[in-house]
């Protein structure tokens, strides 16, 4: 699909409020496409005021305009990353993944209201955006069109960089909202934050060389610990110092703890993106990440070693499925109806230690689901487990040992 094709049609577009989102509203808008900007409110920190983002849209050309609220939506998404403690390629807590799905989800909604039936973006050929809100598009709506400036020729052809976007709205008096290079991109929501390309590609930047929106590096955090208190049920952060709230809630107070002690501030990773490239990023999740550590702190205390390692093959699963786009497909759908059976069993309070970058298990309390025992797990007693009792179970485990190297199968140097 290019832009011709969209003449004199209506189509929904996912509008952000930067560059991107007013030089390709203006350039629709000026071949006779009637377009409806749609922005959602992630609670995004760098775009405190969303009325003038609205506002700059329809200045931009835009027909309508409307901002969406998502924060609810999507810090719910969050509390189902943490339960499965899906972290792409070790680090990554999938904040930017997971927005794209819930703002995939919440446009289609709006577009059916609005018996609109084409979606589009300013996501980039080369990234994993595109790819997210492709799928996610057919898989709610399979009768939907996607259309992706990015992928247009025409587009390309007009476009190279940013000093075309530039020149294009400067000369029709489009209100950008800035017009110089940043040192590198930024996407921000609720959940987290991701610093890339720009001088972010090289590798000679470090992970410091970034000015954190959610607090600050942990070189510069405070050298004392901050006691944080979580409390969970059945796997939902209800809690943080005994002060219950929402969800949206939760998650703000949780970055501003963890953001003000370097927790979760510049996590780096060179990934594999679904495309076939290598990317870097330098992320911001400190909510996620406090969270998410006092979480696994509990799954140590109620999973038994079987239902451990079936964990973690669902963690490493559902990773990968927010990053590739297939969060709402029937994979993933039963790896989630897996993993609530197990927060099902997610109640306690946990106590962590914060410091210059570190969350530290600080103590456990009121877990009824507990299988850690400190009588069956001491070295100074008997107690529940009878030392001598393993002489039977170590006889029977040294048959099958036997038998291995009897059959030539051990290679001793």
């Amino acid at each position: 699909m290019n832009a011709h094709d969209l003449k004199g049609k209506t189509i929904a577009f996912a509008a952000s409020g930067g560059l991107d989102s007013c030089t390709i509203t203006r350039w629709l808008t000026d071949l006779g496409v009637r377009v409806v900007c749609l922005t959602l409110d992630l609670g995004q920190p760098d775009e405190p005021n969303l009325e003038e983002v609205r506002q700059r849209m329809l200045a931009s050309g835009a027909a309508e305009a409307a901002v969406l609220d998502g924060r609810a939506a999507l810090a719910a998404e969050g509390v189902a990353v943490i339960q499965a403690q899906a972290k792409y390629e070790g680090d990554y807590w999938n904040t930017t993944g997971i927005a794209r799905h819930v703002t995939t989800r919440l446009l289609l909604a709006e577009m059916r209201r609005r018996g609109i039936e084409i979606l589009s973006h300013g996501a980039t050929g080369r990234g994993n955006d595109q790819v997210r809100f492709q799928l996610v598009t057919h898989m709610l709506e399979p009768g939907f069109e996607v259309y992706a400036p990015w992928r247009d020729e025409e587009f390309l052809a007009a476009f190279g960089g940013r000093k075309e976007m530039i020149d294009f709205c400067t000369a029709r008096g489009v209100p950008i909202k800035h017009s110089h290079a940043k040192p590198y991109s930024t996407d921000a929501n609720l959940l987290g934050l991701t610093h890339e390309a720009g001088k972010l590609e090289s590798l000679d930047e470090g992970a410091l060389s970034i000015e954190p929106e959610f607090g600050t590096l942990p070189t510069a955090a405070p050298d004392r610990l901050e006691r944080v208190e979580i409390r969970f049920e059945r796997g939902m952060p209800v809690a943080i110092n005994g002060r219950t709230a929402d969800l949206v809630a939760l998650f703000s107070e949780a970055n501003s703890l963890a953001g003000r002690n370097g927790v979760g501030i510049a996590l780096h990773l060179v990934e594999n993106r679904f495309v076939g490239i290598k990317s870097r990023g330098i992320y911001e999740t400190p909510g996620m990440e406090l969270l998410g550590k006092a979480y696994e702190y509990l799954m140590q205390l109620v999973l038994d070693r079987r239902a451990r390692k079936l964990f973690n093959t669902l963690s490493l699963m559902l990773a990968e499925q927010i990053y590739q786009g297939y969060w709402f497909d029937p994979a993933s759908e039963a790896a989630k109806a897996a993993v609530a059976r197990f927060a099902h069993f997610a109640t306690g309070t946990i106590r962590l230690d914060l410091y210059k970058g570190h969350a530290f298990f600080a103590g456990a309390a009121d877990v009824p689901h507990c299988v850690y025992s400190e009588e069956a797990a001491s070295m100074e007693k008997v107690g529940e487990f009878n030392h001598a009792d393993s002489e039977g179970l170590l006889r029977v485990l040294a048959v099958s040992a036997r038998i291995l190297a009897k059959a030539g199968q051990i290679v001793s140097d």
